[in-house]
């Protein structure tokens, strides 16, 4: 199973090359290209770098790091149990650091080059989770066992997310203002029984321009669309957890008062207690991949609606959010 490295404290940090920690500073605050949300964990990630040359190749500078030293440094994460996917972004951060220093710093280091090529190789970890989304059956589950439990935040997370169908980082976007929202009234068209046609009156809601996934700082601005049974759970939530001046749906609070949570809290409430009341491996994205699946094969809508209501370019994507706000509602995702 994929581990997690121990704590980069921040003495440990103080210890690494001036060099060093002044280029990823630079690094970060000069990547345009790199959303908000995509800066931290690049920093995280190269910090753990330099870290490793501190410890492992006597904290030299990164223009005389060569080639042997980071396929040393891959393999020491694969060592350390890291997962595929974690050795991935860790690649992807120091190779786009060196080529920074490549196209700024090329008359200070001319000799300098991106050790991280093709010809190290990440390792194949065989990590292959099947895809199996969960039923209404399992969901209704999920919701009925929580409510038992009072976790009301849990609750509220789990409608709006699965109702919208959005990322973990889109729901921690999420401002409470939007319980004040007024509602969407829109029409959809549902069938009897017997296939007679009827149009009937749909009650939804939009929230606030949220950020989604996309290329650039920016990404993809777009408004998603719930349901009346989520901006119900929304408004619970608040009712019991008071007061407090933190904007955003979703929070910790501690001695500092009430801050926005972040995404990694809903991977851990999602392991730790989704997963053990379901009785199998639970995450964020799979309630995306279960509100779509269960549009189209249990409740009989069309691909177009579900591509409306996640956001999808196209049916065959699901990277590239483009809802426009006049005529590509979901209405037909709200109808039972």
């Amino acid at each position: 199973m994929a581990k997690k490295l121990a704590n980069l404290t921040e003495e440990m940090y103080q210890l690494c090359n001036d060099y060093n920690k002044q280029i990823i500073e630079e690094f970060i605050d000069n990547s345009d290209e790199l959303s908000p949300q995509t800066k931290p964990q690049y920093r995280s990630s190269l910090r753990i770098w330099i870290n490793y040359i501190r410890e492992f190749c006597k904290n030299k500078p990164l223009y005389e790091v060569e080639s042997i030293d980071y396929k040393k440094f891959q393999s020491w994460l694969y060592n350390n149990g890291l997962g595929e996917s974690a050795i991935r972004f860790k690649r992807a951060s120091v190779s786009t650091l060196n080529n920074y220093i490549m196209l700024y710093y090329q008359k200070q280091y001319p000799t300098f080059r991106n050790f991280v090529n093709k010809g190290i190789k990440v390792p194949s970890l065989g990590e292959v989770n099947e895809k199996k989304p969960l039923t209404p059956t399992e969901y209704l589950h999920l919701c009925d066992e929580l409510e038992k439990l009072g976790e009301w935040e849990k609750l509220a997370y789990l409608k709006f997310t699965y109702s919208t169908g959005c990322r973990r980082t889109e729901s921690s976007l999420l401002l409470k203002e939007v319980v004040n929202y007024k509602p969407k009234i829109g029409k959809s068209k549902v069938k009897d029984d017997q296939g007679n046609e009827t149009e009937i009156e749909v009650t939804s809601y939009r929230t606030h321009d949220i950020r989604c996934k996309g290329k650039g700082v920016v990404g993809k601005v777009r408004k998603l669309q719930f349901s009346e049974e989520a901006m119900e759970a929304l408004k619970n939530w608040l009712e019991f957890r008071g007061e407090d001046d933190c904007p955003y749906m979703f929070v910790i609070k501690d001695k500092n008062g009430a801050h926005g949570r972040p995404p990694e809290n809903f991977n851990y409430w999602c392991k730790k207690l989704f997963a053990s009341i379901v009785g199998r491996r639970v995450h964020p994205h799979l309630f995306r991949e279960s509100r779509a699946t269960n549009l189209v094969l249990h409740s009989g809508k069309d691909l177009e609606t579900a591509q409306k209501l996640l956001g999808h370019k196209s049916v065959e994507t699901t990277k590239i959010y483009v809802i426009r706000e006049d005529t590509d509602d979901a209405d037909d995702a709200f109808t039972d």
